[in-house]
């Protein structure tokens, strides 16, 4: 443990950087799987809401240092490719819609 006052200090606020650090990374890694989860599903109006949100939070992870600005571009792309795929596709028949274009 730190002896001097300038080290006990210093100890005092990485305490407190660490627990705004994890909250702002834990933040950021629930939106997502927020957002997996939504393309998971296949529900592409769901996907796009979630996806606005996620590139807000991945915008401000950015700033605050949890990742670094290229790694957020980079999934800002990819998860944006996903959600287009997804927006392109029919959405996935349940039992009632295969039903319905079963009897016609």
């Amino acid at each position: 443990m730190a002896n001097h006052v300038s080290a006990l200090k210093r100890a005092r606020q990485t305490t407190r950087k660490t627990t705004v650090n994890r909250a702002n990374r834990t933040h950021f890694r629930s939106t997502l799987r927020a957002l997996r989860e939504a393309l998971q599903k296949g529900d592409s109006t769901a996907a796009a809401a979630e996806f606005r949100t996620a590139v807000s939070v991945i915008d401000k992870s950015v700033q605050k240092g949890v990742i670094h600005a290229n790694t957020a571009s980079r999934y800002k792309s990819r998860l944006n490719a996903r959600v287009k795929a997804i927006a392109g596709k029919p959405a996935p028949a349940t039992k009632a819609t295969a039903k319905k274009s079963a009897a016609r």
